[in-house]
């Protein structure tokens, strides 16, 4: 993005933002009472900047509460960041966005939500039209994956909040001694509470990363 925060820039022939959009989808929802923000260290792109970015009705009264949190080195340490925020008040279950995903639907949402109810963890999945291959990192496939068993992730995924607390406390120790990064948050739930169950993702629900997809 030319070294602008994405999540800060307005969406093609509207007044919102990126972050605004993202954050309104969840507010406007009833079933939610908190929404924790996770913002840069750096001074021109911290709560300051994140606050401009958001409407101001979303300050107000009748929405959930926002709190925002400084984020971390990875996304990872972000996300444990704001769990470690959310641990002060009586939260059951979290639902974990990327702020720069504004177009997802409140139907994703609260299809996620339910089935964190009946099976702990969630998480949509989008099936791919590509055939995947795993690489062996020189350069040539090292399997050749089925694409009717492999899909991309997308968020919300959704969590037992506890559980996912603890979770991301044996992945960050876990990165401490180990040459390793999770970029995901099921695959945190997965390896230290068990599994996580997929919904059917939304192609609109993508993923704000190249100039062009503000087009």
């Amino acid at each position: 993005m030319g070294g602008r925060k994405k999540e800060y820039l307005f969406l093609p022939g509207s007044r919102q933002t990126v972050l605004g959009a993202s954050v309104a989808a969840f507010a406007a929802l009833p079933e939610f009472s908190l929404i924790a923000i996770t913002v840069p260290l750096s001074p021109d792109m911290g709560e300051t900047a994140a606050r401009k970015a958001l409407p101001g009705e979303l300050f107000s009264e009748d929405n959930p509460l926002l709190v925002f949190v400084p984020g971390g080195k990875t996304r990872r340490a972000s996300v444990y960041h704001a769990l470690n925020l959310l641990a002060a008040y009586p939260v059951e279950y979290v639902l974990i966005h990327d702020g720069a995903r504004p177009w997802v639907s409140p139907s994703l949402i609260r299809s996620v939500m339910e089935a964190v109810l009946v099976h702990g963890a969630a998480l949509p999945v989008l099936p791919l039209t590509d055939t995947p291959k795993e690489l062996d990192g020189k350069g040539f496939v090292k399997r050749h994956l089925r694409r009717s068993l492999a899909g991309a992730a997308q968020t919300p995924q959704g969590f037992r909040f506890r559980d996912m607390l603890e979770a991301h406390r044996k992945a960050a120790e876990q990165e401490a001694v180990e040459d390793r990064e999770y970029t995901d948050d099921a695959e945190i739930w997965a390896e230290f509470c068990g599994p996580v169950a997929a919904v059917p993702g939304e192609t609109a629900n993508k993923k704000v990363t190249f100039p062009e997809d503000l087009l």
